[in-house]
């Protein structure tokens, strides 16, 4: 973590000491548990925020997959819990009861004074666990409503009907927050009474290390277009091809590139026959995972997101305009947060590759441009979602947990 985050975490925590309210039973190390379906998603979205916890003087736990990054996750200085958790694409009752059973003997044993979970799965099942353990205080964490609650298919909406019910039931946690990204996610969610308004918080996005993710001069040579994220038709993956076949056609010299892994786990993922039958032909570059995003945004002339998935407040959008790099998004709620049509970007409709193409076309074609537009994110970046105020927001939902349960 940068010198600055921890500055600003320490302003506010002051010491390790003082989790609950004068006169209450003081918590000299709170234990912090985080469950995550994966731990590469922990590493790209929630490690400055362990981080922040541990740095505020909280005693923090990861659980999520048994995969390979345990040991980075245990020189970080965190306990690791690996535990055989059900992924996405399951529906297996007795799979998915035995989850909740594990998962409650999990915080059973470790006893923290507050579990964070994180994302839809996690939301379900560590809710239901929480319970069944009698966990002190809770904290859900939304990153976007995901394909669920924006597909439009009969199974979609059956299915729909199942998570909201189950969400009703697992949400109802008397000392809990509940966490979203964007204001119209937390609006749709507490006018289908799936959740309580005085339950919910809005925290923008997950935050962005300004001194990690920093600009540099575009480099010479062909441009690059990068669109980042999981390899998933909802992520309007196929719109970026489709537009790069635009721009070849027209002559545009560029290279068109996508960075992201194979996710066979979505209901929504993009076979990887597919992916290099695209590359093959020439017209993008499929990259796959890499964690050395800022060297890939440095090298990046223009960053696209065609999303038309349920967002948050997408990560790799923050991180583009930290690197002072031009983005083209969707105008559906998350890109919008920190997408300023015309400032530091352009959103465009959904579905729409024409309009993607000339978009890239309009930045390839100005590079002052490009240059405006990408210091006039990187100001809104550094204003609005640097990483240390994103983590105070979230100490602040922890800290007032903590008290409720000690007063208690």
């Amino acid at each position: 973590m940068s010198t600055a985050i921890k500055s600003e975490i320490r302003d506010y925590s002051g010491s390790t000491h003082g989790w609950s309210r004068p006169g209450s039973l003081r918590l000299s190390k709170p234990r912090l548990l985080f469950l995550i379906t994966e731990d590469w998603y922990f590493r790209s979205h929630r490690l400055d925020l362990a981080r922040a916890a541990r740095d505020a003087g909280m005693e923090v736990l990861i659980t999520t997959l048994a995969q390979d990054n345990g040991k980075w996750i245990e020189e970080e200085g965190f306990r690791y819990l690996p535990i055989p958790f059900v992924k996405g694409g399951s529906r297996h009752p007795v799979r998915e009861l035995s989850a909740v059973i594990q998962l409650a003997n999990l915080y059973r044993r470790e006893q923290p004074h507050i579990v964070h979970h994180v994302a839809m799965k996690p939301i379900l099942y560590g809710s239901w666990a929480a319970r069944l353990a009698k966990v002190p205080a809770v904290v859900n964490a939304f990153g976007g409503l995901g394909f669920v609650f924006v597909a439009d298919s009969w199974q979609s909406r059956l299915l729909r009907i199942g998570v909201k019910a189950g969400l009703r039931s697992a949400l109802r946690f008397r000392n809990a927050r509940v966490i979203f990204q964007n204001s119209e996610n937390c609006e749709r969610l507490i006018r289908e009474k799936v959740v309580k308004r005085d339950q919910s918080v809005i925290i923008r996005g997950v935050g962005v290390d300004i001194s990690k993710f920093a600009p540099h001069a575009e480099n010479t040579g062909v441009p690059i277009i990068v669109l980042a994220g999981r390899m998933l038709w909802d992520k309007g993956v196929g719109e970026f091809v489709e537009a790069a076949r635009l721009l070849k056609r027209d002559n545009v010299l560029a290279r068109c590139v996508l960075v992201g892994r194979h996710d066979p786990g979505s209901p929504t993922s993009i076979s990887k026959n597919q992916l290099l039958s695209w590359q093959q032909e020439g017209t993008i570059e499929w990259w796959g995972h890499r964690d050395e995003m800022p060297e890939i945004l440095a090298a990046a002339h223009v960053v696209v997101l065609p999303t038309f998935y349920g967002e948050g407040l997408p990560k790799i959008l923050l991180e583009a305009c930290a690197c002072a790099r031009p983005v083209v998004a969707t105008a559906i709620p998350g890109c919008t947060e920190i997408v300023r049509d015309g400032e530091n970007g352009f959103l465009i409709p959904q579905k729409d590759p024409d309009t993607l193409a000339k978009s890239i076309m309009v930045l390839l074609k100005n590079p002052a441009l490009r240059r405006r537009m990408g210091n006039r994110g990187r100001e809104i970046v550094v204003r609005e979602f640097a990483a240390g105020e994103i983590a105070k927001q979230t100490l602040a939902v922890y800290r007032e947990l903590l008290q409720n349960s000690t007063s208690t």
